[in-house]
C-alpha cells in the first residue's frame, strides 16, 4: 500500500513537471520564432511561393546513375525552408534544359512562378519582367555580396529597360566554369611535357599533335584532342580570340551592341580550330568520338571547353583521380579570358510575394542550399566558404582551378550568350569546319547577320 501511494505521488510529481516543462517550451517558442500557432499566423501565413528551377532536379530520393550512391531530392529543402519560415509553403516547378528559354518566358508572361533559375537574364531584364535586388540588398543587414565567388555577382549583372548602368537582377545560384582537361597517363605514355597551368594556344597545338596516332605503348589510336564542333563552338573561338587579346565585340544594351566576329583575332582563331580538327576525332561535328573520355581507356589527349558537369564525379567513379588534371582557358594580358556561365536565381517583377522570394533567395544562396547542390547534385557552388568544406578539400586538385575559371572569366556574360547571334556565329562555325565555306567567309557572314539581327529585333 505504501509502495502504491509512493508511486501515486511520484506520477503525480512528474505529471507537474510536465505541464510546467511544456509551458516553458511554448514560451521558449513563442520568443524565438518557433512553430508554434501564434507564429504560425503570423506574416507568412498563406503564401505560397513557387520557385522554378532547371535541370535534372528531383523531389524524393534517388541513386547517382554514375556513382551508384542514393542522393537526396530537393523535398529536403522544401522541409528546410518551411521550417525556418512557418507558414510558408513552397512549390518547386522543374523543366528541361531542353527549349527553356521559350518556356521561361511562357511562364513570366502568365505569372506561374515567383523566383526563376534564369542563365538568360539579360534578356529577362531588358523586358522589365524581372525584380531589380539592390534595394533588398541594401536593407538586408544579414546579406553580404562577398559571400561569393570572385566575378560571380558582376557576371550576372543586367540593364533593366530604362536603365544605363549595369544592375544586379539575379543572384549567383549555380556555379559554372569552362577549362582544359587532360589525361597525364596518356602524355607520361607519349613522352610529352603535361600542360602549363596557363597554354597558350600554340602550346596546346603542339601537344596535340604529337600525341595524335598510334600511342607508343598500347598501340592504340589516340586523338590529341577533343572539342565539340557543334553546340559549344562558339564559346571555344572567342575564347581563342581572348587569349590574343582579342573580344567578341562591345557593348550591353542592344542598340549599343557592336560585335567583332570576324576580327583577325577570331580569325586567327578559327583557322586554329581548323588545323586542331586534324587531331580529332572524326565525329566532333555531332558530339561524337568522346566515348571513351573519363574511362580508364580514355583515347583523347586534351579536352577544350569543358565544364565541371559530372566531370569530378565521373573522375573518382572510375578511379581517374591520379590521371586526369585541368588547366586554364586562354587568359588576356590582364588574366581574364574563358566563357562565364552558370545560373543566377532571379525575383519575377509580377511575383506577388517577394519579400518571401528574398527570403528565398537568401536561403539558396546560403550554405545549406550550397552544400546540397554540391554534394548531392554534383553542381559547383558559387560561394566562398566552399572552399573550406571538407567534401570540397577532398577533390581540391580538381576543384581549385575550377573556382580559379569561375572567378576570371571577363564580365558580365556576353550578352548574345542565350541569343541569336550565339547560334548565327555557332552556324557559320561549323560551315567551315565542314568544308562549305572558308574561315574568312564564314566570319563575314556570321558579323553581317548578327549585327543585321541587332538592327532589326
Amino acid at each position: 500500500m505504501i509502495k502504491r501511494l509512493m508511486h501515486k505521488n511520484t506520477y503525480l510529481i512528474l505529471v507537474c513537471i510536465l505541464v510546467l516543462m511544456g509551458g516553458l517550451v511554448g514560451c521558449n517558442k513563442s520568443e524565438s520564432g518557433g512553430n508554434n500557432s501564434e507564429t504560425a499566423s503570423g506574416e507568412w501565413k498563406g503564401q505560397t511561393l513557387k520557385v522554378q528551377m532547371i535541370g535534372n532536379f528531383s523531389m524524393e530520393s534517388g541513386t547517382d546513375p554514375i556513382t551508384g550512391e542514393k542522393v537526396k531530392g530537393i523535398d529536403v529543402l522544401k522541409k528546410e525552408f518551411e521550417k525556418n519560415y512557418p507558414g510558408a509553403t513552397v512549390q518547386f516547378i522543374i523543366m528541361p534544359w531542353e527549349g527553356y528559354v521559350e518556356k521561361t518566358q511562357a511562364m513570366l508572361t502568365s505569372g506561374e512562378a515567383d523566383v526563376y533559375q534564369m542563365p538568360g537574364i539579360a534578356d529577362f531584364a531588358a523586358q522589365g519582367v524581372m525584380e531589380p535586388l539592390q534595394s533588398y540588398i541594401d536593407k538586408d543587414s544579414d546579406f553580404d555580396l562577398d559571400s561569393f565567388i570572385d566575378n560571380q555577382v558582376d557576371g550576372w549583372k543586367a540593364l533593366g529597360p530604362d536603365e544605363t548602368d549595369l544592375q544586379i537582377f539575379g543572384l549567383p545560384f549555380l556555379g559554372d566554369a569552362r577549362f582544359i582537361a587532360y589525361d597525364k597517363l596518356l602524355f607520361d605514355q607519349w613522352g610529352v611535357e603535361y600542360l602549363s597551368d596557363n597554354p597558350t594556344m600554340e602550346e596546346v597545338m603542339e601537344k596535340a599533335q604529337k600525341m595524335t596516332g598510334t600511342n607508343p605503348e598500347t598501340g592504340e589510336r589516340n586523338y590529341g584532342v577533343y572539342f565539340r564542333g557543334d553546340w559549344s563552338s562558339a564559346f571555344t573561338l572567342v575564347n581563342a580570340a581572348e587569349g590574343q587579346n582579342g573580344n567578341w565585340g562591345e557593348g550591353f544594351a542592344w542598340d549599343e551592341v557592336k560585335f567583332n566576329f570576324n576580327s583577325p583575332e577570331m580569325l586567327k582563331g578559327l583557322n586554329w580550330l581548323l588545323e586542331m580538327k586534324e587531331y580529332a576525332p572524326e565525329g566532333i561535328m555531332s558530339n561524337q568520338g568522346n566515348e571513351k573520355w573519363l574511362t580508364k581507356d580514355n583515347n583523347i589527349a586534351i579536352s577544350l571547353n569543358m565544364g565541371p558537369g559530372d566531370l569530378v564525379k565521373q573522375t573518382y567513379a572510375q578511379g581517374l583521380e591520379d590521371r586526369i588534371a585541368l588547366s586554364q582557358e586562354f587568359k588576356n594580358d590582364e588574366g581574364k579570358g574563358g566563357l562565364f556561365a552558370g545560373s543566377p536565381i532571379a525575383i519575377a517583377k509580377n511575383s506577388k510575394n517577394k519579400e518571401l522570394a528574398w527570403e528565398w533567395m537568401k536561403f539558396a544562396t546560403g550554405d545549406f542550399v550550397q552544400k546540397f547542390i554540391y554534394e548531392e547534385q554534383g553542381l559547383m557552388p558559387a560561394v566562398k566558404s566552399a572552399f573550406e568544406w571538407d567534401s570540397v578539400k577532398e577533390v581540391d586538385h580538381l576543384m581549385n582551378p575550377i573556382f580559379k575559371a569561375m572567378s576570371t572569366p571577363l564580365t558580365p556574360r556576353y550578352p548574345w550568350g542565350s541569343s541569336q547571334p550565339r547560334f548565327i556565329l555557332q552556324a557559320e562555325i561549323e560551315s567551315a569546319l565542314t568544308g562549305k565555306r572558308s574561315a574568312q567567309e564564314a566570319l563575314d557572314r556570321a558579323q553581317a547577320e548578327s549585327t543585321d539581327w541587332v538592327k532589326n529585333r
